[in-house]
């Protein structure tokens, strides 16, 4: 049994709820679930602990977080193995994903945010200091459950705040698994793990003793999560939806950029924030690369993640296989379908990657983020055309644009409404360059400093001399 984490013990839920593995559609373990006093509880013990961790020195905090990340480190293939089987990705990219953890704690671990001379000018010196929030909630997705946790854990607890986190409860296992490693390194409080049913979230973030939250997931929640922290003027940073537009250029080589495209849709089942969502070719490439596409999709292994060889696992729970099939039926109704179109016909939430040629601009597959493997593939006559195109969206996370000229590829990025925009790659996110929507994606920065700053207050003082 998977237990809770509050106030450094490992204590079981008021009640338990069952996780289910993806690829199968059956409950293959159970965890405890907190009640809404063991949230209190968890938000006390934070509380109660931040004082003291503020106040140590850095290089204390960096020391204690950096041998939690060895710890982790030492049981990375068993939190993998854990991972594909809650999550569903397959077992390479769930080893990849640990490694990222990892390495994000250690980048982290190592990032001081020392007192800032601003001005000395002989009249007036000016200093900046970095302090501490205090509690930080910390609410994150079931499409990476190590990864963005750790976007916000590493910053969060370097910087001296101490936190409440909360899993996505599909997938909350290697969450809670972290905790069992937390218990035996850090101090009581300084983390602290609750799981839900989707039933603690708003006493979660309205909560008079949470200094900030940090939320990953939908733009529909996000907007409630930021309704709710409004009375207590919480600091808040959003990471929410996207509907990224990948735009390829006339001089692009299809055979080049077709298999790039389709990862870039495909990975992770096509449950990324920062995934291609709609591609906009032109014209004279648009039927060769559709069919690039197509090829590659019916070609895919699509299997249990723990398979050998599979490259796209299951979705990762009913619900958004649910809403897949609504996508499925709009594409059929709205495009062409040249590749899959139709679940899988085996137990688990298995889609097979779907391809859509001659679909309209307002069809609910090109306006909606989808969130899985199902890729509308849009034509376009100008580049100028394509452009406003892609900026026709609610949503402004990411883009990526192909080409076989990247400085011609410049000029159309720095058109692009979004937080990022990669060219002739994807979801390259380095740890010391933040990254954040535009638009309705969200706001605030994750990751380089700016993210670290995230979860601070910056004061001056101001002296005359």
């Amino acid at each position: 049994m998977h237990r809770l984490l509050i106030d450094g013990k490992l204590v079981d839920g008021a009640r338990t709820m069952e996780v289910v593995n993806p690829a199968t559609g059956k409950a293959f373990a159970s965890c405890a679930r907190a009640d809404a006093q063991q949230l209190d509880d968890a938000v006390a013990a934070a509380k109660a602990a931040f004082p003291a961790w503020a106040a140590r020195p850095f290089a204390e905090r960096r020391q204690l977080l950096e041998s939690y990340a060895d710890a982790i480190d030492a049981r990375k293939d068993e939190f993998a193995r854990l991972l594909t089987r809650e999550q569903g990705k397959p077992l390479p990219q769930a080893a990849y994903e640990m490694e990222g953890a990892i390495a994000l704690l250690r980048t982290f671990a190592a990032m001081e945010l020392g007192l800032e001379e601003i001005r000395d000018d002989g009249a007036t010196r000016l200093i900046r200091q970095w302090s501490p929030l205090g509690v930080v909630a910390a609410i994150t997705p079931w499409n990476f459950p190590m990864l963005l946790l750790m976007m916000k854990l590493a910053p969060a607890l370097s910087a001296g705040n101490t936190m409440v986190a909360k899993p996505a409860p599909t997938t909350p296992l290697t969450t809670l698994l972290l905790g069992e490693v937390a218990a035996t390194i850090l101090p009581p409080g300084v983390l602290n793990i609750i799981v839900d049913d989707n039933d603690l979230g708003g006493q979660l973030t309205t909560h008079p003793d949470v200094a900030k939250v940090s939320f990953t997931g939908s733009t529909a929640t996000g907007k409630k999560v930021m309704h709710s922290v409004a009375d207590t003027l919480k600091r808040l940073t959003l990471e929410l939806g996207g509907n990224d537009a990948a735009i390829v250029l006339d001089d692009a080589d299809v055979d080049v950029v077709a298999p790039a495209i389709f990862q870039a849709a495909t990975l992770n089942a096509g449950q990324i924030c920062l995934a291609a969502k709609r591609v906009y070719a032109p014209a004279s490439l648009y039927d060769a690369l559709c069919d690039a596409l197509a090829k590659l999709a019916a070609d895919a292994v699509v299997d249990d993640g723990d398979k050998q060889g599979t490259q796209i696992g299951p979705i990762q729970n009913r619900a958004q296989f649910e809403k897949l099939k609504e996508f499925l039926d709009d594409a059929h109704s709205s495009g062409s379908v040249i590749a899959g179109g139709a679940p899988l016909d085996r137990d688990g939430y298995f889609i097979a990657p779907t391809i859509v040629k001659d679909i309209g601009d307002d069809a609910r597959l090109v306006r909606d983020e989808q969130f899985g493997p199902i890729l509308p593939i849009l034509a376009y006559d100008t580049i100028e055309d394509a452009i406003v195109r892609a900026n026709d969206s609610e949503y402004g996370l990411g883009g990526t644009i192909w080409t076989s000229n990247p400085e011609r590829a410049i000029a159309v990025a720095l058109q692009i409404d979004s937080g990022t925009v990669w060219i002739n790659k994807h979801l390259d996110l380095p740890f010391d360059v933040p990254f954040g929507g535009a638009k309705q994606s969200g706001f605030g920065a994750e990751l380089g400093r700016e993210g670290l700053e995230e979860f601070t207050q910056s004061k001056i003082v101001n002296v005359a001399l």
